[in-house]
C-alpha cells in the first residue's frame, strides 16, 4: 500500500494542473472499492451492479471535473465518496421518472443500479432531499454524514478532511443522525 504522503504529493500535482489520476487511482483503488462496498450495501437487495463498476464510474466522473485542489488523500476520498452518492442519486431520480414496467435495454451498469421500484427508490431520494436541507442548516454536519454514511470513512479520516478534532466529528455525527432521523420520520408520517 502506498504511503499517505506519496498520494498527497500526487494530488497536489493535480491541483497544479497535472493529470495524475492514472497514478493515483491504483494507489487508492482498494480503499475506493471499500467505500463503494459500504455505499452499495446500503442500497438493499435486488441490484446488479458491483463495487468495481461504481469505482470506475467515479473515476470517469472525477477525471471529467477538471482541476481540483485536494488537501490530502482523505480529502480526495471524501470527494470520491460524494461522486458515488451523486451517481446513485442521479440514477435513482432517472429511474423514478421512468414509467413503471417500461422495458428498456441496459446500456451501462448504472441502468442496473436500482432494480427495485417504489419504497426503496423513494427512500434514497428522501435521504438525499434531507441531506440537502441539512446542508443548508449546517454544512459541516452534512459533510460528516456524507463521508461517514455514504463514504464509509473513519472518524479520524473525516476529522483530517474537515480539520477538526475526532470528538467534534463524533458529536457532529450524533447530531446529524438525530436530525436526519427526525426529518425522515416526519416524511413517513405524511
Amino acid at each position: 500500500m502506498a504511503k499517505k504522503e506519496d498520494i498527497t504529493l500526487l494530488l497536489k500535482r493535480a491541483g497544479e494542473g497535472e493529470d495524475v489520476y492514472d497514478q493515483v487511482y491504483p494507489l487508492v483503488y482498494e480503499q475506493l472499492r471499500n467505500i463503494a462496498s459500504a455505499r452499495i450495501s446500503r442500497e438493499g437487495d435486488g441490484h446488479t451492479y458491483s463495487k468495481t463498476e461504481l469505482v470506475h464510474e467515479t473515476y470517469l466522473k472525477m477525471i471529467n471535473q477538471g482541476e481540483m485542489d485536494y488537501q490530502n488523500r482523505s480529502h480526495f476520498l471524501a470527494i470520491c465518496s460524494s461522486c458515488m452518492r451523486q451517481i446513485l442519486i442521479d440514477y435513482a431520480r432517472k429511474k423514478k421518472a421512468l414509467k413503471r414496467g417500461r422495458n428498456y435495454d441496459k446500456f451501462t451498469y448504472v441502468d442496473g443500479l436500482i432494480e427495485s421500484e417504489g419504497q426503496d427508490l423513494q427512500e434514497l431520494i428522501d435521504i438525499d432531499d434531507a441531506m440537502k436541507k441539512l446542508e443548508k442548516l449546517n454544512p459541516r454536519l452534512s459533510e460528516v454524514v456524507e463521508m461517514r454514511f455514504f463514504g464509509g470513512m473513519k472518524v479520524e479520516e473525516v476529522a483530517e478532511v474537515l480539520d477538526v478534532s475526532e470528538s467534534t466529528v463524533h458529536r457532529d455525527w450524533l447530531k446529524a443522525r438525530g436530525w436526519l432521523y427526525q426529518e425522515l420520520k416526519g416524511l413517513e408520517e405524511n
